[in-house]
């Protein structure tokens, strides 16, 4: 018999997330936290009313995608210009630090005797775990504080998407060492410039589109908003399966395509912010919570845990907010940057499967990832807003 389960799911995700949502607003705190919360209270962790099932996982992921793809319509352009070598070296030192932090750590805790190459590769990839950064926390943080256009909020949105290929670059290193049989760093690297001849390709198509044929993509119609969707999907899907980018890189780059489109832009802000959160975006933040299970923890595991968290949050503004001040930022704006990029989100969870399937990292490492996956998800937009007021 075919079950309406989902139905019910739903209804108790959208409800929960708008009211916790409110009250979250109603404590001066922006309400994807109110969203988060429900997550960890519905799901398995707390009372585990809410569980991950294939629907909501692809719900999920069609939420970030949407939630990017606005983020990169939002961008303007030429502040993005200007801001660009800043984002490479924010992005940049906010990879090395983290990196080495995390290496630094797992050895703390778990050297052994005698220090193996396998041992090494593992401490590394804990370092390349807290490389990564889910920069759609901090999206919709700095949308709900009317930031996300400004020369901190672009700054961040492009350190996150280098932060992203750097990341990639980093673990496809380390997972090649300990499979001789994966193409190498010169295969990803290579896809890693096609991607972007590919992305500089698409930008020329559609503006000479916009330019030649306005009857194509009219002013004000409906099936306007219906073809850039279905242009930030096609970015999406090409970014993950062709280049091994991730698929929220791609639907930033669509909507970065279309960010100077006029009239166009608005309009399919308008429609897709409605289809994004009326349904899809607070499943999402509530499938984040909703990871958070912590059973297995053991004592020595949850002192490493909160040492890493420590090191986690510590790396990111360090490392981000000295590359903001290298440039020329101001305290306060190096500082808000480096808080910005501190959640790691899903991006942190999709690396912690890549190196368990590799590996590197044990079932066992899971919670405290988890652990510190929630809280830095958790902090962000709180730290964020406090900093930014």
């Amino acid at each position: 018999m075919e079950s309406y389960d989902f139905l019910f799911v739903l209804a108790i995700i959208l409800l929960s997330t708008k009211v916790f949502g409110l009250l979250s607003e109603r404590v001066h705190m922006p309400q994807v936290v109110g969203a988060l919360t429900v997550g960890i209270l519905l799901g398995p962790g707390c009372l585990n009313i809410l569980h991950e099932t294939d629907f909501l996982m692809k719900s999920a992921e069609i939420g970030v995608v949407l939630l990017m793809f606005q983020a990169g319509l939002d961008t303007e352009f030429e502040e993005l210009k200007k801001t660009g070598k800043a984002s490479f070296i924010i992005a940049l030192i906010g990879v090395i630090v983290p990196f080495l932090g995390g290496t630094i750590v797992y050895l703390l805790f778990f050297q052994s005797s005698e220090m193996t190459a396998i041992e090494l590769l593992r401490a590394c990839f804990v370092g390349v775990i807290l490389t990564a950064t889910s920069v759609s926390i901090s999206v919709e943080t700095l949308k709900e504080m009317g930031k996300l256009k400004g020369k901190i909020g672009t700054s961040i949105l492009g350190a996150a998407i280098i932060d992203d290929i750097l990341g990639i670059i980093v673990l496809t290193i380390i997972t090649g060492v300990t499979s001789p049989e994966k193409s190498g760093i010169a295969f990803v690297l290579l896809k890693i410039l096609l991607f972007f001849i590919f992305i500089a390709f698409c930008a020329f198509v559609i503006q000479q589109i916009i330019k030649r044929f306005p009857n194509l993509y009219p002013t004000g119609k409906r099936r306007t908003a219906i073809y850039s969707i279905a242009f930030c999907f096609l970015m999406a899907y090409c970014s993950e399966v062709l280049f091994g980018v991730a698929d929220i890189t791609g639907a930033y780059f669509a909507g970065l395509i279309l960010c100077n489109s006029g009239e166009i832009r608005n309009y399919v802000v308008r429609r897709i912010t409605i289809t994004a959160y009326m349904f899809f975006t607070p499943i999402f933040f509530a499938s984040i919570g909703m990871k958070t299970v912590l059973s297995g923890m053991t004592s020595s595991l949850l002192l490493f845990s909160i040492v890493l968290l420590l090191v986690a949050i510590l790396s990111k503004i360090v490392g981000c907010g000295l590359g903001a001040k290298m440039c020329g930022y101001e305290n306060h704006e190096a500082l808000s940057v480096g808080i910005g990029m501190v959640s790691r989100g899903e991006v942190a969870l999709i690396v912690a499967q890549k190196g368990s399937q590799a590996g590197l990292i044990s079932q066992d490492m899971f919670p405290a990832i988890i652990f510190v996956v929630i809280v830095t998800v958790l902090l962000t937009p709180i730290l964020l807003k406090l900093q930014m007021k």
